[in-house]
This record gives structure tokens, sequence and C-alpha cells, in this order.
């Protein structure tokens, strides 16, 4: 049941945690909740049959040994629980996560762009930049959303009808 995920610290097993997560699936309900009510200190919500106790009960076992949710990860599913509730019917979109070495090309006034992403920033014509939108201030003159520009606006914006990048003029 052990397994490195890409980006984690490689942490030797605890037997403890190992053994514990072979025995859920044999646990009966009544066992699932009691220990439900050890690790977080409330009951169950009634809703939760079997299956949800046990990936609770595992997740929290493996939380307290090996540690949980980076800031970041932290950060962003509170972003999106704000995001659900101030729009409870709506479209929840992920921030794009655009990979270091990625190539962006922008035709702008018959003329191509290439912009590196890099692992923090962007590089153009031999300098880094922070944002994208800087990189499309100093091709164009103006003030652009630069993930926009670049054509990297979410697909829900385009199913919507919104804005659509220039085509270069």
């Amino acid at each position: 049941m052990t397994s490195i995920r890409p980006g984690t610290v490689d942490r030797a097993a605890n037997p403890a945690v190992e053994a514990e997560l072979e025995r859920l699936p044999k646990l009966p309900i009544v066992e699932l909740r009691r220990r439900y009510q050890e690790l977080f200190s409330a009951g169950p919500p009634k809703a939760f049959g079997p299956d949800l106790l046990r990936r609770s009960i595992a997740y929290r076992v493996q939380e307290k040994a090996y540690g949980g949710l980076s800031r970041e990860h932290q950060r962003l599913l509170d972003q999106l629980v704000k995001a659900a509730q101030a729009k409870p019917n709506g479209r929840l979109d992920l921030p794009r996560r655009i990979k270091p070495g990625s190539e962006l090309v922008r035709t702008w006034n018959r003329r191509t762009y290439r912009v590196v992403v890099m692992e923090k920033g962007f590089a153009w014509e031999g300098k880094t930049f922070s944002s994208l939108s800087e990189i499309a201030l100093e091709i164009t003159g103006t003030k652009w959303n630069g993930p926009r520009f670049f054509g990297l606006q979410s697909a829900s914006c385009r199913e919507q009808g919104g804005p659509k990048p220039h085509d270069g003029r």
C-alpha cells in the first residue's frame, strides 16, 4: 500500500500505519464508527457508509503519521471552497498550471513571439518576467491580461461567449 507520489518527501513506511490500513477493509461498521470518533473527536456524519468511513480514517491515520497537505495545496482548497460557496451551482475552474519548459507562441502585428515558461516566471528575448501581462505590455504597448493575450483563457469563459484573444491587428 506504500507508494511515493512525485513531489512528496520519501519517508519510510510506518509499520503501525501500514498495519492499520490493511485492517480497515475487514472492520465492521461499528468499529469503523468508533475509530472515526477517536480520530476526529466527533461522530461520523450519518450519511457516511463503510467505504467513506474507511477512506476518512485512512486519510487521517496517514496525515497524523506523515503530515498533511502543503500550505500551497491547503490554500488552493480554501480558494475552491470560497468559490463554491459564492456560486453554489456554478462551475469551478482550477487554476492552470503550465509546465516549465513549455513554449507559448503568439502572433501580433504579423510578428511571432515565443515565450518559455520557467519554474519562476517567463523568459522572453533574453529577459525573465514575473508575469505574462508584463510581456504582453512590452509587445503591444498597452495593458493586457497576459494569459488571455497568449490564449490561455479558461474553457468556461469561451463556452459562455466571453472575450476572446485578438488575432493580431
